[in-house]
């Protein structure tokens, strides 16, 4: 467990808490193997000797005896070899991965077995209707289940739902929504129509007008009528001193929570997907899209329309250039430029010598057209 400052209302978090609390299956609060199997179309690798009951999902690598979790990428089988889960969806190709400590469900499509899972142990985080749950029952613009410190200012035509929590000295803007159970440190200033749902805020953090934190990740996987929804189920966690540029989206982690470090700023219209991890004292410009699970770590400063795919590392003290598609991993204190992405010193030779090369070739025409006018 991680220990966020105090802000008069104590908490603790982990990185892999959600927001959403536990939903039981079936009116009990585990599930059984053959429910399981059932849910996700998918078969035992083996009959187990003992009973198997599952209470929650989580990420392969941070899953225990009493969770199940799912491996949809081969390329990370080494997850699989190490994983704790008491069961794992897995694709057959897989199964000889599998630890003995885990029960492999084989299915020819483990993410959607997974979805499937998730949807059934967290419904309220598949449906399209929480907004309509989240206001129904009242009409003033605070909750009265809500908790608000003394000095906490709410300016007109903002809702503060069931559940949220907010410091003293903080400022919620007109028309800002904060969703349930919502925590907002002291000293913050949320702007004008922004949206806050499904998070953590520290102290002293500002939220520029437009801003939507807490959102769905874009979590889908292909299914026999289409794309089906992957809910999600983590949470963002928003640092001291952080600051949040207007129209930028920060989404909710699919299973571990989105993080902003402490004092990062970012830029307006910036886009943060499910599972990142920004470290300390960041700066993103605008128009830059970090994808899912993205990590950077502290200090990092990334131009303006930077795109970031996902599971990329970038390391402590990198410099991305304005413009830059980043492809794989950026080493600490790197400079890189460029699609693909490269040092920017190789950037910069590159564009000399094509320069060079159509100089070179612009002469040769000049030259061979003086030749065929002496003739």
């Amino acid at each position: 467990m991680k220990y966020l400052k105090d802000i008069g209302i104590i908490f603790f978090y982990s990185s892999r808490s959600k927001h959403t609390e536990y939903i039981s299956v079936n009116g009990v609060q585990t599930c059984a193997l053959p429910i399981l199997a059932q849910i996700t179309g998918s078969r035992p690798a083996f009959e187990p000797a003992d009973e198997i009951s599952i209470t929650d999902v989580a990420p392969i690598n941070d899953a225990d005896p009493s969770e199940i979790a799912f491996l949809g990428d081969a390329k990370r089988r080494s997850q699989l070899a190490d994983t704790k889960a008491g069961l794992c969806l897995v694709a057959e190709a897989l199964l000889g991965l599998v630890p003995k400590g885990t029960l492999a469900l084989v299915t020819d499509t483990p993410e959607l077995a997974f979805a499937r899972v998730l949807a059934e142990f967290y419904p309220d985080a598949a449906s399209s209707t929480s907004w309509g749950r989240w206001f129904s029952g009242f009409t003033r613009p605070v909750h009265p289940q809500a908790r608000l410190e003394e000095g906490v200012r709410v300016c007109p035509g903002a809702v503060i739902c069931e559940g949220a929590e907010i410091g003293a000295g903080t400022v919620i803007g007109p028309n800002a929504i904060i969703g349930p159970k919502v925590k907002i440190g002291r000293d913050c200033s949320n702007g004008p129509d922004s949206t806050i749902t499904h998070t953590l805020v520290g102290n002293g953090v500002i939220v520029h007008a437009g801003a939507d934190i807490g959102q769905d990740g874009f979590g889908y996987t292909a299914g026999p009528g289409g794309m089906v929804k992957i809910p999600q189920i983590g949470r963002v966690v928003i640092q001291d001193d952080v600051e949040i540029g207007s129209n930028t989206t920060i989404d909710r982690g699919a299973l571990v929570d989105t993080v902003v470090g402490e004092g990062t700023k970012l830029d307006n219209l910036v886009q943060l997907a499910h599972n990142v991890a920004i470290g300390r004292h960041c700066a993103i410009a605008s128009q830059s899209g970090m994808s899912g699970s993205v990590t950077l770590g502290d200090a990092v400063m990334v131009g303006g329309q930077v795109g970031v795919t996902p599971h990329s590392t970038v390391g402590s003290g990198a410099q991305l250039a304005g413009g830059a598609g980043i492809v794989k991993k950026v080493n600490p204190g790197e400079r890189v430029a460029g699609r693909p992405h490269r040092p920017v010193e190789q950037m910069m030779r590159e564009i000399w010598i094509v320069g060079k090369l159509a100089r070179e070739h612009k002469e040769g025409r000049r030259g061979r057209a003086k030749k065929g006018e002496g003739r």
